[in-house]
């Protein structure tokens, strides 16, 4: 059973029996029967808690979770400090208010606990992170270090597309990456836009970006955080990230293609994980020789369409004959573009029109 079943089930109890005694206190206003008005109230109590239990108990819970497990760990510290001190402001105001009437006596403290508890919290939310590099470098004894950011020389900015592609999680296992790994707030929302989504295809993309962002959290293997920066003036998410990549001085990772060419436009550094893609790949020169599938037609009279292991294109030329079988290729010329690699060959001469290597399964 589901935990929404099973609150639902306890809220209908719990409103029912709610209900029907209400409706004995009622029913001698209404001078209706005690039991009929006690019977309707409480099927009115059982509809409520059927329909509204979730909505009052798991519902917020659950978002109440998700916002502190995508909190930074910094700015919940100092949430919590702020609730805090904001306790104590209303308990230090109790005793001299106490000596009014009862009734200020006892509002007032508490409206001071609430104004100084969203005060604080506000503040301390906004400049967390001025907090704990203030913390950190008075520790340190380099109080001229306050500004720099806390935690890592540089942060990586990363996009939607990057954490739905999934392959960052990867990379940063290896240890290659330097610096903080940076994902705005506005970005998380986009991903819960995306996994909201009605599209079948783009609710999937959305939740794993999310499974992706939550590995990132849990996993620990290079400094990672979720900034609630956010540039106002803009209204697309791509824009915000430029102008936050801007104003931080800090580079962005993404494998948006127009999202690489915008940036680089206007200054940004972008680091481009299909471009990293290409760097490692395989590279074969012309003259070299491998053995190649031949799984299509090209586009050309005659050419036939392979792939390799890492997925890059081998277009054939005269490979059409040759369709779904294994042959020795000799490579003729290599494109590298930011989109992907592109080889082309020929059948071996003397070898792969007469002799093809074996099918592979």
């Amino acid at each position: 059973m589901s935990i929404d079943f099973v609150s639902r089930l306890f809220g209908m109890v719990v409103f029912a029996i709610v209900g029907a005694r209400f409706g004995l206190s009622a029913a001698s206003a209404l001078a209706l029967p005690d039991v009929a008005v006690s019977f309707i109230f409480g099927l009115v109590g059982v509809l409520f808690g059927l329909i509204m239990t979730p909505w009052i108990t798991v519902r917020p819970i659950r978002l109440l979770g998700r916002i502190v497990n995508e909190m930074p760990i910094e700015k919940l510290l100092v949430t919590l400090l702020g609730v805090f001190l904001g306790l104590m402001m209303g308990l230090i105001a109790a005793y001299p208010f106490s000596l009014l009437d009862s009734t200020l006596g006892n509002l007032i403290p508490v409206a001071i606990s609430l104004v100084a508890i969203y005060l604080l919290v506000s503040i301390f939310s906004v400049r967390s992170q001025d907090l704990w590099a203030l913390v950190g470098s008075s520790s340190a004894g380099h109080p001229h270090q306050a500004a720099l950011p806390a935690g890592s020389e540089r942060q990586l900015l990363l996009d939607t597309s990057v954490l739905i592609d999934g392959r960052i999680v990867d990379i940063a296992k290896t240890g290659f990456l330097g610096g903080t790994l940076v994902v705005p707030r506005f970005v998380v929302s986009e991903l819960h836009r995306v996994a909201d989504s009605s599209d079948t295809q783009r609710r999937a993309r959305g939740k794993r970006g999310l499974i992706k962002l939550n590995e990132l959290q849990r996993d620990g293997v290079m400094p990672f955080k979720i900034v609630d920066d956010d540039v106002e003036e803009e209204r697309e998410v791509d824009d915000k990230l430029v102008a936050l990549a801007l104003r931080t001085h800090s580079p962005i990772v993404t494998i948006d293609f127009p999202m690489n060419k915008v940036a680089s436009a206007q200054g940004v550094i972008v680091l481009n994980i299909n471009m990293l893609a290409n760097a490692v790949r395989s590279l074969y020169i012309p003259g070299e020789t491998f053995a190649i599938r031949i799984l299509q037609e090209g586009k050309e009279a005659n050419q036939g369409v392979g792939y390799l292991e890492d997925g890059t294109m081998v277009i054939v030329e005269n490979g059409k004959p040759f369709m779904d079988r294994t042959i020795f290729v000799q490579v003729t010329k290599a494109i590298t573009k930011e989109t992907g690699r592109i080889i082309f060959a020929a059948p071996e001469d003397g070898k792969s029109r007469t002799r093809p290597v074996a099918e592979t399964p």
